[in-house]
């Protein structure tokens, strides 16, 4: 017994130990900065496995059409997202498409390997690369100082990504130059117009991610998100799945673009969930508690319109019998 408690003490010091030497190596002291203050830095290096503890079905299996809720968008982006048909994807030049930076942290997965590019001569760090996106649209985030390209420069599925870290330790990034992509695997997107900031807070052995998207052409504000993901040393990423197109589209013609036609509602969600149609198609004030207001009054508005159609089907069918 004696010698059983002394292997229980001695594996409790290492534990001990372990979690001071990961305490220790998340938090390194850069060069000052302009007022001669000491800057704080957290390492975000290393393999993270995904957490997810919230938005499962939109990040598993993917939204249902016409689901825009929580989404600040305006009526060009519901008009996009309403003619948007997932048959798309079966075109061989979509096939093997990846998934956008504004989308890309957020499903399914993904697990993330952040490793430090270093200057060969200097051995200071000078950038990040982020692995782990669907598509391996692979990222990497300049730290030394470079200025984002021009405006008409080549925009990516990846964008172009800077980043520093804030007097709190905090590590933030900015991206523009980014492909419009999708924000929703339902159709709802961006334009190559989004700018997209990223900032990485890290506990211990769970890295969080707060990021915002800010788009003048389909966004009424910016939209904000929130990931998690815990400390996995002993992840082994693959090099992902290879993608090779084939032709999925057989009986329809060279070149065509499988669509919504221009006025089709997708109303299947709401009915699904018994939600009103228009409490479906999102915006900024839907981000608000007091849109549970609004809901209530669309729903009562819905089946006063109900009651109202069946009434006059009922009168017509009557006025039909009378006429035979």
């Amino acid at each position: 017994m004696p010698h059983v408690r002394r292997l229980k003490t001695a594996g409790s010091l290492f534990f001990l130990l372990a979690v001071t030497l990961v305490g220790a190596r998340l938090i390194a002291q850069g060069p000052p900065t302009a007022g001669g203050l000491v800057s704080v830095r957290v390492d975000i290096s290393g393999d993270w496995a995904v957490t997810t503890n919230e938005d499962q079905p939109h990040r598993g299996p993917g939204p249902e059409l016409g689901d825009y809720t929580g989404l600040p968008i305006n009526d060009a982006d519901r008009q996009k997202a309403e003619a948007w048909d997932a048959t798309i994807l079966s075109q061989p030049e979509r096939q093997a498409q990846a998934h956008p930076a504004q989308y890309w942290m957020r499903g399914p997965g993904p697990a993330l390997r952040i490793l430090k590019i270093l200057n060969p001569i200097t051995q200071t760090q000078i950038a990040y690369t982020i692995a782990g996106g669907f598509g391996r649209a692979d990222r990497i985030v300049w730290l030394d100082g470079r200025n984002h390209p021009s405006d008409y420069s080549e925009h990516t599925w990846d964008g172009f990504s800077t980043g520093e870290w804030n007097e709190n330790g905090a590590f933030t990034i900015t991206t523009t130059h980014m492909k419009m992509g999708v924000i929703q695997r339902n159709g709802v997107a961006t334009s190559a117009y989004g700018k997209m900031t990223e900032k990485f807070f890290r506990h211990g052995l769970y890295l969080m991610l707060f990021s915002y998207l800010d788009d003048p052409i389909y966004l009424e504000e910016p939209m904000v998100r929130s990931h998690n993901w815990t400390w996995n040393p002993g992840g082994n990423m693959g090099l992902g799945n290879p993608f090779e197109p084939v032709d999925e589209l057989g009986d329809r013609p060279l070149g065509w673009v499988p669509f919504f036609a221009l006025g089709v509602h997708q109303t299947e969600y709401g009915e699904a969930h018994k939600i009103p149609f228009k409490a479906t198609q999102g915006g900024t004030e839907s981000l608000y508690p007091e849109y549970m207001n609004k809901i209530k009054q669309y729903a009562a508005d819905e089946a006063a319109e109900k009651a109202a159609a069946a009434k006059k089907a009922e009168e017509l069918k009557k006025a039909t019998a009378k006429r035979q």
